[in-house]
């Protein structure tokens, strides 16, 4: 049964203490939040913390009350540092230990001879939590209560959201519109993107400025000049509102022009 009548909110969390080194850059959540939207889903709050049981075990519990569903990245392997399993077991007061039925899953890509000590840690799952099926290397996420757990590997994270689509419930979508204006500040923008957001409840406008630098097309070299330019969108649930403030995005911005010369 969808929830088509309310917001569905959804938190990430990225585990490891290579993100925040800057190590690696994480490109999980994006595609979580980019496969979330078209259900219904939207990203409420995206945090990166370390590889300490008690911030995983504390925020995991923090966004399992806030969220309709979590889902985290990392710390599943099969080394010393790949905490999460336990600390999802403990945020949920839960056992956790080997079990056959992951393992089963494992001997698709393993022989059960392969299968030591290190490997068979990514078998140990908390009691009563449900598997993510794994296609690519076959060590599977879980599911415990309404957080998802899955490798921070971001090809492997990508393949297990195929087996969790039909578990997730949507609700109402939400729907964005962007308009472009060269030569416009954000600063310029600024008051008119307020009254037309105030206007308009239900919808937020955000601005986006960017820079084009104006290059030499045959050294390939920047030149001085380039151009300004920002992008307005407007976001809301409700597609016929927005195409209104669509049609007033691009009023302030013949206007900001009009004014600027």
């Amino acid at each position: 049964m969808s929830t088509q009548d309310r917001f569905v909110m959804a938190g990430i969390i990225l585990i490891g203490d290579e993100l925040l080194s800057g190590r690696t850059q994480d490109t999980n959540m994006g595609t979580i939040a980019r496969w979330l939207a078209p259900m219904g889903v939207q990203v409420g709050q995206a945090r990166i913390i370390a590889d300490d049981a008690a911030t995983i075990i504390d925020t995991v519990r923090e966004f399992s009350e806030r969220f309709d569903y979590v889902f985290t990245t990392g710390g599943i392997g099969p080394t010393h540092d790949d905490i999460t399993a336990d600390c999802i077991a403990a945020a949920f007061g839960r056992d956790i230990d080997v079990r056959e039925d992951a393992v089963t899953m494992m001997l698709r890509h393993y022989k059960r001879e392969d299968l030591n000590q290190a490997r068979l840690r990514m078998a140990r799952i908390p009691e009563g939590a449900s598997l993510i099926d794994n296609p690519v290397s076959h060590a599977p996420g879980f599911q415990t209560e309404n957080v998802f757990t899955m490798a921070g590997v971001p090809r492997i994270m990508k393949a297990m959201l195929a087996d969790i689509e039909g578990r997730i419930e949507g609700g109402a979508k939400v729907y964005s519109i962007a308009v472009n204006a060269a030569g416009i500040g954000e600063g310029d923008a600024a008051a008119g993107l307020a009254q037309i957001e105030t206007a308009n409840p239900g919808v937020s406008i955000g601005s986006y400025p960017h820079y084009d630098p104006q290059l030499n097309h045959k050294s390939g070299q920047v030149k001085e000049g380039g151009t300004y330019r920002v992008q307005f969108v407007a976001r809301s649930a409700n597609e016929a509102l927005l195409e209104q403030v669509r049609t007033q995005l691009e009023e302030l911005v013949v206007t900001l022009r009009a004014q600027l010369g």
